[in-house]
């Protein structure tokens, strides 16, 4: 049984043709036929598809040392053992033999025109979705804008639960191979959102850039630019719109090659306009805005907060204590005997069962966090380390005395006012510049000299007033204190004397009656503006009434009143205004010195509004009663206070070139990114 069992086996995989089944069959004249009795062919692969093959094999030859060889230059006739010559692809011969001497055989099928798009009879019923149907398309792209969303990797699509999953939901889906999303799916998914991302930049009204560099895993630098947009209908938006390896070593003047680049591949530069660019403090960064031609420059507050916070912490004292804190929080964290322990007395006081923290040398917050922490838990540290269990092993830490305490105390109460300076540049849904000057201000107030301090408080106060003095000097202080006065929350400039105060609105007073403005205001803006005044009913009007009112002494109430009403759009223009409206104009010019000095009056006499309140909201509610001053500010307040948005690419590309794919290309790195946090 088992010897027939092996026979059948081999038939299986070759097959067995016998000179004596074969005797009936006409052999032809002009061709060489095997001599032997027994003929061993082997099949052709699975991927030879033309029909002759169900008809032809291999022959198998044995070599001298008696191994069989499959002899792929001949291939037989399985009907009647004729050998013909054969060389790759080319099924010619094969075909003509079957015609001439083997007419009953099945011939390959006829094709068939169909028109576009029908499908035949065999198509309609196989289980497999073609990938050209509409229903395959739209699942395959909504799989690319997945792996594009969740930060998936291409290989994904070839794990085998997720091709389970999609037999389950869609059994006639096959799902393609990673190559094709990679190559396919996702460079025209990244093409569209960039033509769409292209189009709001070009109907933006101001356009404001970040930029920052960053290292990934796989040692590879990279160049991130954001843009900060604010359209006709006064809502911001950002985009990040490249992430582009740079090779080269970061000096400013290749970092503004990539800067120039990014303007022209955008279309962003415009005639008379200038573009604002947020970065660190990096001098390479000086150099590379400059180079590329943008302006203002202005310093990431968030970053001027790190290095004057840093400048603190190095005092020789507070460096110290610092050490001290780390060596507990890091024997905590290598220790799980300690851990436990730590876990237990917690619970034995009545504590948060909270972790120590230790801190990071790039992020001062960290430090904030650490010490804050470490006093949260001081009574529970004390207690674990003074325990028999871990005693023995902690011999060389100890924990801080009475005095040590107070100046850990005095130290995170002093840093409280950064930290909350950078919470609310960072966090705040519209960090605009005008955020930067009010909160300088609170540091230095907050970093005054007082007579009740303690050596330690004196010389960080010090060390972070000096620092923090020397930012945001000369030219660039005067733009930000305009940015400032624009800002309906700090229109008062509360942190000014009277004379700096009038100083501020009359540069305001002369850049609104100037042809040029910080950014982004193209003759569009101020005809849609003026436009807007003319034909708004009693607009122009109403904003008269109130100066007048303004100038009495009394609070501007019609603009409080016009913060809960929503004004209707500028209507458009008619075909004859279109044609004769540049030549013809029954409107005396909006910016004359007059009506600038009315805005400016009004505007200083209106109550602010409350700190929480969003001042792009606040304009696009009163920019009919201010057209002049309206394009100014949407100029400035489009400029962010930080670099954040460029940072926080950072960690969304880390997860991105993570170690699983830490051989991704650069360019599905700026792809994916892109993606990530552009589609809507």
């Amino acid at each position: 049984m088992e010897k027939k069992i092996r026979e059948r086996c081999s038939a299986s995989r070759h097959s067995q043709v016998t000179a004596h089944a074969l005797a009936a069959t006409t052999l032809p004249s002009n061709r060489r036929t095997m001599e032997s009795n027994e003929v061993e062919i082997e099949d052709a692969p699975p991927g030879y598809r033309s029909f002759v093959w169900q008809y032809f094999g291999f022959l198998i030859k044995k070599d001298k040392d008696g191994n069989r060889v499959t002899d792929k230059t001949k291939t037989v006739c399985k009907l009647c053992n004729a050998v013909t010559p054969y060389t790759t692809s080319n099924t010619t011969n094969m075909g003509h033999h079957l015609q001439r001497h083997h007419k009953d055989v099945k011939k390959a099928p006829e094709k068939t025109n169909l028109p576009k798009g029908q499908l035949t009879m065999k198509q309609a019923l196989t289980p497999t979705l073609p990938l050209s149907s509409p229903r395959a398309k739209q699942i395959t792209r909504l799989i690319g804008e997945f792996i594009a969303d969740y930060m998936a990797p291409f290989n994904i699509v070839e794990n085998r639960k997720f091709i389970q999953m999609f037999k389950v939901l869609e059994p006639k889906f096959k799902v393609p191979c990673r190559g094709h999303f990679s190559e396919k799916v996702i460079p025209e998914i990244y093409n569209e959102t960039k033509q769409s991302v292209k189009e709001c930049l070009k109907n933006a009204d101001c356009i404001a850039l970040t930029t920052d560099g960053w290292t990934s895993r796989a040692t590879q630098s990279y160049i991130t630019i954001t843009a900060q947009v604010i359209d006709e209908k006064w809502e911001s938006k950002s985009f990040v719109l490249q992430t582009r390896e740079l090779s080269e070593s970061h000096t400013g003047v290749n970092i503004a090659h990539v800067l120039r680049n990014a303007l022209r591949e955008w279309e962003l530069t415009r005639p008379q306009t200038t573009i604002a660019c947020v970065t660190d403090n990096a001098s390479n960064m000086d150099i590379a805005v400059r180079e590329s031609g943008l302006h203002p420059h202005i310093k990431c507050l968030a970053h001027v907060v790190n290095l004057a916070s840093k400048r603190g912490l190095a005092v020789s004292r507070v460096a110290r204590l610092l050490g001290r804190v780390r060596r507990v929080t890091t024997f905590f964290h290598k220790s799980t005997t300690a851990t436990a322990v730590l876990a237990n007395k917690q619970t034995q006081l009545e504590l948060p069962r909270h972790k120590l923290i230790t801190d990071v040398q790039t992020r001062w917050n960290s430090t904030y966090e650490m010490l804050a922490r470490y006093l949260e838990q001081q009574a529970a540290v004390s207690a674990a380390l003074s325990s028999p269990e871990i005693r023995r092993n902690a011999r060389e830490i100890d924990t801080l005395d009475n005095t040590d305490i107070s100046d850990v105390e005095d130290i995170v109460k002093l840093l409280k006012p950064l930290k909350t300076a950078t919470t609310v540049v960072c966090d705040e849904k519209e960090p605009t510049v005008s955020l930067i000057m009010p909160l300088k201000y609170m540091i230095e107030q907050s970093m005054s000299p007082d007579e009740n301090d303690t050596q330690t408080i004196a010389n960080m106060k010090s060390a972070i007033l000096r620092d923090i003095s020397d930012r945001y000097s000369g030219d660039c202080n005067d733009m930000l204190q305009e940015c400032t006065a624009l800002d309906p929350r700090f229109r008062s400039l509360s942190h000014l004397n009277n004379e700096q105060r009038e100083s501020v609105y009359a540069r305001i007073r002369e850049k609104a009656a100037g042809p040029h403005l910080p950014r982004n205001q193209t003759s569009d803006t101020d005809e849609r503006t003026t436009r807007a005044s003319a034909s708004t009913p009693g607009a122009a009007e109403q904003a008269m009434v109130e100066v007048e009112t303004a100038q009495g002494g009394e609070p501007v109430e019609g603009e409080r009143q016009m913060q809960d009403v929503t004004q209707p759009p500028p209507p458009k223009k008619t075909a004859l205004e279109d044609l004769l409206g540049s030549s013809y104009t029954t409107l005396e010019p909006v910016q004359s010195s007059r009506g600038i000095e009315m805005e400016i009056v009004a505007y200083r006499n209106g109550i602010p509004i409350p700190l929480n309140s969003s001042p792009l909201e606040w304009w696009k509610v009163n920019a009919y009663a201010y057209p002049i001053l309206a394009p100014l500010a949407k100029a400035y307040l489009c400029i962010p206070a930080t670099s954040v948005p460029s940072e926080r690419v950072f960690s969304t590309a880390g997860d991105i070139v993570c170690a699983q794919r830490s051989l991704i290309t650069p360019e599905h790195v700026d792809m994916l990114v892109f993606l990530k946090k552009n589609q809507s």
